[in-house]
């Protein structure tokens, strides 16, 4: 499900905050955020936006948005505060599950991607959810930071395994 070209998706691009190195982008397609990617390259990030949504018309819009990056940024300093925004991911029907059973895991806790497998019902899909959590759209609000390995190794981390680290760590976990 692809928007369709004359679509607009409005953006905008902030710190991530302090503590938490690098940028983040919120975009919205109108229905609630579909994209909230870190990175630490403004040109970067723009171009991960227009990979995901490549016959969109993209808008960076801060007015529009400031209220949303401003929720996304106060959620990046204190996990527990949550996001009280509508979203708008989009992905198959498989990743959707992975991505609202991520959403069950409270901060300060983790899960393997063998657990989370088997949360959904899926205990043979282990690859097919590492997969979903790496085109997780919503950094931080799906919280694919939180899937470690079964042997409590963090594995790898779609922005980053250092901000994997930063972002547990302020969860309470070392």
């Amino acid at each position: 499900m692809r928007p369709l070209s004359s679509e607009l998706i409005r953006y905008d691009i902030g710190a991530c905050g302090p503590g938490l190195n690098g940028l983040v982008l919120v975009a919205d397609r109108g229905r609630g955020l579909c994209a909230i990617l870190m990175g630490d390259d403004e040109d970067a990030l723009v171009e991960e936006l227009t990979e995901r949504f490549p016959r969109a018309q993209l808008m960076q819009d801060e007015a529009e948005l400031s209220a949303a990056l401003d929720s996304v940024q106060t959620m990046l300093a204190d996990p527990r505060n949550g996001l009280d925004w509508p979203l708008d991911p989009l992905g198959t029907e498989f990743q959707l599950q992975v991505w609202e059973a991520l959403r069950q895991v409270p901060p300060g806790q983790t899960v393997s991607y063998t657990e989370l497998a088997a949360r959904i019902g899926k205990p043979e899909a282990v690859r097919a959810v590492a997969s979903a959590c790496a085109a997780n759209p919503l950094a931080v609000v799906v919280p694919c930071h939180r899937v470690i390995r079964s042997d409590g190794a963090l594995s790898g981390y779609r922005w980053g395994t250092e901000r994997k680290q930063s972002l547990l760590s302020r969860e309470g976990m070392n």
